[in-house]
């Protein structure tokens, strides 16, 4: 196909991304949520959208099957970004990548004392990059939902994962100790694509850079 595809994954990301694409002009012909198409059309006949879970969207758009994709930093963080242009911070879907332990852990004493934790977490590179900048051993277990249970029963002394308001681990009896990174959506671009679809992909560049920039948002690039 010679025109623009995008990648998106449905939720949070796929709602807060419609007004961007609208900037640029482009507008699904089907609501993701309701319909059970993994591809779907625009009023645009040279731009379509693909529908793909929100950790594989970087595969996606490294790999050449998307032009451009929309992710969150954690998920590109985990990725590694290899073949990946990152032109725009999108500013939406804002959260922060935390470790959080039991109420009643001294996590502080943990850490300054050297002690191997266990850390459960689906966000392995980031939680081993974190740890190892801090000179702590850490046994990594990986999860793929339900962390906040990891530390309840046993299974782990700390969890690295996603908090937004932190209603869950107060739920669940756990706290926030620290905070690794702020999280917030990328724009991401084939780098091949850029280069042979340029023409046309760099008005849409053009329209959610100055999206981003009346929301507040900031460029990365």
């Amino acid at each position: 196909m010679t025109g623009v595809t995008i990648a998106l994954s449905k939720g949070r990301i796929f709602e807060e991304t419609a007004p961007l694409l609208e900037a640029a002009g482009i507008v699904a012909a089907d609501d993701p949520e309701r319909s059970r198409k993994l591809i779907l059309e625009t009023n645009r006949p040279d731009v379509r959208l693909i529908i793909v879970r929100a950790t594989d969207v970087p595969t996606y758009v490294e790999h050449g099957a998307a032009d451009l994709g929309i992710a969150g930093k954690d998920v590109v963080d985990e990725h590694g970004g290899a073949g990946l242009y990152q032109p725009l911070d999108l500013n939406i879907a804002r959260c922060r990548m935390m470790v959080a332990v039991r109420e009643g852990y001294d996590y502080a004493q943990k850490v300054t004392q050297g002690a191997r934790l266990r850390v459960a977490t689906k966000y392995v590179r980031t939680a081993r990059e974190h740890f190892a900048a801090k000179g702590v051993h850490v046994d990594l277990i990986k999860l793929y939902g339900s962390m906040e249970l990891a530390p309840l029963v046993g299974l782990a002394d700390a969890i690295v994962d996603l908090v937004s308001s932190g209603r869950t681990l107060a739920a669940n009896q756990l706290v926030a100790v620290e905070e690794i990174a702020s999280v917030s959506s990328r724009l991401i671009v084939n780098q091949a694509a850029l280069k042979l679809k340029r023409a046309r992909l760099q008005p849409i560049l053009a329209s959610f850079a100055r999206a981003v920039a009346q929301s507040g948002g900031v460029s990365v690039a």
